[in-house]
């Protein structure tokens, strides 16, 4: 699971919302374009380009616009932009295997929750680099073990996409000989966005398992 620093809402998104009258409220089932894909290009922009949950590259034409809160039980937010991402896999097709926002649909734990926009997301989770699990960063951690089942951010179908940038990036010769200096670096390169404002898919991943080796190689010094 990735993090996030929310920005500043589109002021057209803004703005549609506060066309309300006392016969008009704006709610999200009538949201219609143009302010809804202004809207959906924003959260992408803020992601730099990627879903908010996997991590994993995404465009307006095959991700869709989430809410943190399911709209089912929590409609006083609905239209909040703090609770609202972009997520991949705009559509499903039978046999997809669901995962991020149409993996969570409206089951959600509140106590147990953990948002993007969470101070330290990032860090409560970590990732196997000869495999591409992700499990809780320390084992005890209930929430993060409840997010990656709540977003099914274990299927095979990440694994096996986290593994092969994991593999690009990472092998045995290398950790052994990079100094933190060096992981620092790649660190820093994978979290950050190219010219085009948008980030390597599943950057966070090579930044939290660079900044794992930076940790044992502390340790070991």
């Amino acid at each position: 699971m990735r993090s996030i620093s929310k920005g500043q809402e589109p002021e057209a998104f803004t703005a549609w919302k506060a066309r309300a009258t006392a016969e008009w409220v704006p709610s999200y089932g009538i949201l219609q374009n143009p302010e809804k894909t202004q809207l959906h290009v924003a959260l992408i922009a803020e992601q730099l380009g990627t879903c908010c949950y996997c991590g994993r590259t995404i465009t307006v034409d095959d991700s869709h616009i989430e809410h943190f809160a399911p709209q089912e039980h929590y409609q006083p937010l609905a239209l909040d932009f703090a609770n609202l991402h972009a997520s991949c896999m705009r559509g499903t097709l039978r046999g997809d295997p669901l995962h991020c926002g149409h993996g969570k649909g409206s089951d959600f734990d509140p106590h147990c929750a953990i948002a993007p926009t969470d101070a330290g997301s990032e860090a409560r989770f970590s990732y196997n680099r000869y495999t591409g699990a992700i499990s809780p960063a320390e084992p005890s951690d209930a929430s993060a073990q409840y997010m990656i089942e709540l977003l099914k951010l274990d299927i095979s179908f990440l694994r096996s996409r986290r593994l092969e940038t994991l593999e690009g990036m990472f092998d045995d010769d290398f950790e052994a000989t990079a100094s933190v200096d060096e992981l620092e670096r790649l660190a820093q390169q994978a979290a950050s966005a190219d010219p085009e404002g948008r980030r390597v898919s599943f950057g966070h991943v090579l930044a939290r398992h660079a900044r794992a080796l930076i940790a044992l190689k502390q340790q070991a010094a």
